[in-house]
């Protein structure tokens, strides 16, 4: 602390990276729907094979990416739980953003690759067997859901499950898609359902990624969490008695479930010397804590003026 700087820190509970993440509860439910899904994965092929479905096989391929993503989302975990240290404070706690991230453009890369193969498959119709399609989609649906209903509650905590959570679902509306065009191939002997099908996993695909990169890229540029009202933030402190101003405030997101604050808060000289800093300190902690649900802050307080000393310093 330098001299002439009037500063104080107020810290809630510790970074999630000392403890465990928001994703950290789910890598029981990970690993199990990791199984699944290498398991059924094995038997769509078979069964894409046998039954000369690009759909079952499209569907494979998803389900690939969909292992791929489960088992970075595990490996995001671990590393994620590893201890702070002195060069990385908080740890590896944005491990999970950054696999988060990688599950997209996964995503994406088999959207845009089932969309191709779909018309290639147009151009060169193939025939397809209804019957055994419908046996191997109905046993991947059925452990999609099991998987969904694995990762569902984790999919609202963590950035890195939602990416889990969204490649299965996109799987398990493929594996819909599979059903559908192979009843109607067996109804109507129509073997362009089975192409038509494929485009519309890929389809599938795009939308819930996109929303996904748009959320992780907004934690990898350390925008405002979308549940924290800043001026609210703002108010609430500038509220506070003996507070007479606010600036440098700052809230961003570590990892999911790790919202940080910082912000230089002014206040009046009497103020401190009445109730002194550690009170102030409790009060602006309480606040954050009561309306917001950021709980690892940190608090400058200052003098009225030092604003300006502080900026004639920095040029």
């Amino acid at each position: 602390m330098g001299a002439g700087h009037d500063h104080g820190h107020s810290h809630g509970a510790p970074p999630a990276g000392a403890t465990g993440t928001a994703a950290a509860a789910y890598q029981g439910r990970l690993r199990i729907a990791l199984g699944i899904t290498l398991m059924v994965m094995v038997l769509e092929i078979v069964g894409g094979l046998v039954a000369g479905s690009l759909a079952l096989l499209a569907d494979a391929g998803h389900m690939a990416t969909d292992a791929v993503g489960l088992a970075m989302a595990l490996l995001a975990i671990h590393f994620a739980n590893r201890p702070p240290s002195v060069r990385r404070t908080y740890g590896y706690a944005r491990a999970e953003i950054l696999a988060a991230l990688a599950n997209c453009l996964l995503l994406l890369g088999v959207g845009g690759y089932i969309l191709y193969e779909a018309v290639d498959r147009f151009l060169t119709p193939a025939e397809t067997e209804g019957g055994l399609t419908i046996v191997f989609g109905a046993i991947g649906l059925v452990a999609n859901v099991i998987s969904l209903s694995l990762l569902l509650r984790g999919q609202r905590d963590s950035l890195n499950v939602r990416g889990a959570y969204l490649e299965v679902l996109a799987d398990a509306l493929g594996s819909v898609a599979v059903l559908v065009s192979a009843a109607v191939i067996m109804a109507t002997g129509w073997q362009a359902a089975d192409p038509i099908a494929s485009l519309v996993i890929g389809l599938m695909i795009v939308p819930r990624t996109w929303k996904l990169l748009r959320e992780t890229l907004n934690v990898l540029l350390e925008s405002a969490p979308t549940d924290v009202d800043m001026e609210e933030v703002r108010r609430h402190i500038l509220a506070l008695p003996g507070v007479e101003g606010l600036h440098d405030l700052h809230v961003w997101t570590i990892t999911s479930g790790m919202p940080v604050l910082s912000a230089h808060v002014v206040v009046s000289q009497e103020v401190v010397d009445s109730v002194g800093h550690e009170r102030l300190l409790h009060e602006l902690q309480g606040c954050l804590g009561e309306h917001f649900d950021v709980d690892h802050c940190t608090f400058q307080l200052e003098p009225g003026g030092h604003a300006a000393h502080e900026a004639k310093l920095c040029h």
